[in-house]
């Protein structure tokens, strides 16, 4: 990323995120670790502190400049308090000087909720975990060995990296964003909350269990979720809306395609499309497509076209000398437009990494990311597999399939959420107070 005096440009990614956010759609996503035992707000505190040092760009605040939003330093520090909003709240507030970024504590779990202008998923783990880590090493007086970081030892350069541009080319990524708009993909429906707040819930199952069922169907753990997500949707149409493509947009880490220590956006996005009238009852019909899908555009040269696709919109000639209120304008009626290309996202963040010494304290790690219909996030540890539903939605019928459609395959469910329309045995309420 790009630093002049006290000021930085905002990654490519980010650059369209302040004009996108609508209604509970915040742009906001949040990680979650639940420990064994209670947190202590204190040593919390004091970890935080510690742990902000490698990444002082996340005490930055937004501001709007002539004809793009920027990030400026500031003098905040955040403090952690016990949770008291809605989940994935507002950050960002125009004309606020607020930090982008909180943590809460709520009894045994630990929260840091992001705007998506200062990180991806991938960067803020980074940061998380290094969090994590250093509470519990406070809190039991120990020391993790140090070798186990390594691999993410970088240099604030490193870190504040704009990667889109290092790593751009100059191709028609820009058509490759327009072609989003032509599609005309089946539309997710609920009751939307009156306060424009986000409802989530939760659904934890056995990693190993989930692992020998995507090789039961000799597929592999993210194509298997996001069919088992696609015939969950499918469950809830009518004959009528089956007509229609179920369009599934799949956000992808680019770091495992480029060399980069970023902790800044650096993703991708490809698109799994199903036409439900080709399913014929049975689960594999959709893992051939959905197999198929991710094999043709997780190829490098497609994967650097969508990397391309985001650079793109900088390099624009055009777009760079529009003011700002007519980019916010649009780029919010582009994504409008795009949006009804898509019936929804899921993001798979994998195996969550943590050191040795503090993996016997950890219970679980959850994940959430706001969305204008509805998004899943999945991330595992040990053998707790993590579905964190996140949506505007008071009600929740594809998240009740999906997992009616689990516990049909054997696996059994556990759900947590902040609502109380889940009618399933086990469910336990996880409170946002």
């Amino acid at each position: 990323m790009e630093r002049s005096s006290n000021w930085y440009k905002l990654d490519n990614a980010a650059k369209i995120i302040p004009s996108t956010v609508r209604g509970a759609n915040t742009r906001v996503f949040r990680i979650s670790c639940e420990l064994f035992e209670e947190i202590d707000p204190e040593i919390l505190q004091r970890a935080l502190d510690e742990s902000i040092v490698e990444y002082p760009f996340f005490n930055c605040i937004l501001r709007r400049g002539l004809f793009w939003y920027y990030l400026e330093d500031s003098n905040l520090s955040c403090t952690v308090e016990e949770e008291h909003l809605p989940p994935c709240a507002a950050l960002y507030l125009p004309g606020k000087k607020s930090l982008l970024y909180r943590v809460f504590y709520y009894k045994r779990r630990i929260s840091i909720e992001m705007f998506h202008v200062l990180a991806d998923g991938t960067g803020a783990f980074m940061f998380f975990r290094r969090l994590v880590t250093r509470y519990l090493e406070i809190a039991h007086d120990f020391h993790v060995d140090g070798d186990f970081f390594a691999s993410e030892i970088s240099s604030l350069d490193e870190k504040n990296n704009d990667a889109f541009k290092h790593f751009y080319q100059n191709q028609k990524g820009l058509k490759q964003l327009n072609s989003l708009a032509s599609n005309k993909a089946y539309q997710l429906h609920g009751d939307i909350d009156a306060n424009n707040e986000s409802h989530i819930v939760e659904a934890c199952v056995s990693a190993k269990a989930f692992k020998s069922l995507a090789e039961k169907y000799n597929s592999t753990v993210g194509v298997l979720a996001t069919s088992i997500y696609i015939a969950a949707i499918i469950d809830t149409m009518s004959t009528a809306q089956k007509k229609k493509p179920i369009v599934v947009s799949v956000p992808v880490n680019l770091r495992q395609y480029f060399q980069s220590y970023t902790a800044r956006n650096f993703f991708g996005v490809i698109s799994i499309c199903f036409d439900p009238m080709d399913y014929d009852n049975t689960l594999q019909s959709i893992i051939n497509v959905v197999n198929d899908s991710f094999k043709n555009q997780l190829d490098p040269a497609r994967v650097n076209e969508t990397m391309n696709s985001y650079a793109a919109l900088e390099h624009n000639i055009a777009i760079k000398v529009v003011p700002l209120f007519i980019k916010d304008y649009v780029v919010g009626r582009f994504d409008a437009a795009a949006k009804k290309g898509v019936t929804t996202s899921i993001s798979n963040m994998g195996v969550i990494k943590m050191p040795a010494e503090v993996r016997p304290f950890i219970e679980r790690f959850s994940a959430f990311m706001t969305a204008a219909k509805e998004q899943i996030t999945i991330c595992s540890f040990r053998d707790k597999m993590v579905f964190g539903e996140c949506s505007p939605f008071t009600n929740h019928p594809t998240m009740l399939n999906l997992c009616r459609r689990l516990t049909a395959e054997g696996i059994g469910v556990e759900i947590s959420t902040n609502d109380y329309d889940v009618p399933v045995k086990e469910r336990k309420v996880r409170e946002s107070k």
